[in-house]
């Protein structure tokens, strides 16, 4: 097998495949066409539950269309809102949190994530994280909001608090063309989250 290092996304299942299990709550905070609501729909089970968040309907649509297909329907709760909302949406705590930014793969590249209501939107998902929750942010720097992102994502990941999460920076340093970051965050638990 070669040695491959692969991509920002392929990090970021690595990275999620352990905090998911029959049952766990998750959030597909971007998702687009569905392909990572699906994937997070088979690893949570039929007592697992996936909140996924879009802007735009036919994303929706799409992802709904997907999941019903594969029979995944009844695991998700589809939400056409952005984001940035995901606590007026989602009641309990989460497990994880998968953010995939940029545009809607196939859709105009006009609507695209936004610096403003990612960075609303990944400070919401850290009050949602159960204690050893993970949260997995894939960046596009290859355009010019994306670059924006990736400026701020990391500005904000690096000043998180070292004592209550870790936080991670993975990318290519020698590529052209800029690929795919990834930040990771996980919560540690605490003394309290220990004894209860």
């Amino acid at each position: 097998m070669a040695n491959d290092f692969r991509s920002a996304r392929f990090w970021a299942v690595g990275l999620l495949e352990p905090a998911l299990y029959n049952g766990a709550r998750v959030i597909d905070a971007t998702m687009g066409n569905g392909h990572d609501t699906q994937w997070l729909c088979e690893q949570v089970g039929d007592a697992g539950r996936v909140y996924a968040f879009d802007i735009q309907p036919e994303a929706v649509e799409h992802t709904r269309e997907r999941l019903a297909s594969a029979g995944l329907l009844d695991r998700a709760e589809l939400i056409c809102d952005g984001h940035q909302h995901m606590s007026a949406h989602v009641r309990e705590p989460v497990d994880a949190i998968l953010f995939n930014l940029g545009w809607l793969p196939g859709a105009a590249h006009t609507v695209t994530t936004r610096v403003e209501t990612t960075l609303a939107a990944v400070q919401a998902g850290l009050a949602l994280l159960k204690p050893d929750g993970l949260m997995t942010v894939c960046v596009y720097p290859g355009h010019e909001e994306g670059a924006r992102e990736l400026a701020a994502l990391t500005e904000w990941a690096s000043g998180l608090d070292s004592r209550r999460y870790d936080a991670m920076l993975q990318g290519y340093l020698n590529q052209p063309k800029d690929p795919p970051r990834l930040i990771a965050v996980r919560r540690k638990p605490t003394k309290q989250d220990r004894t209860v």
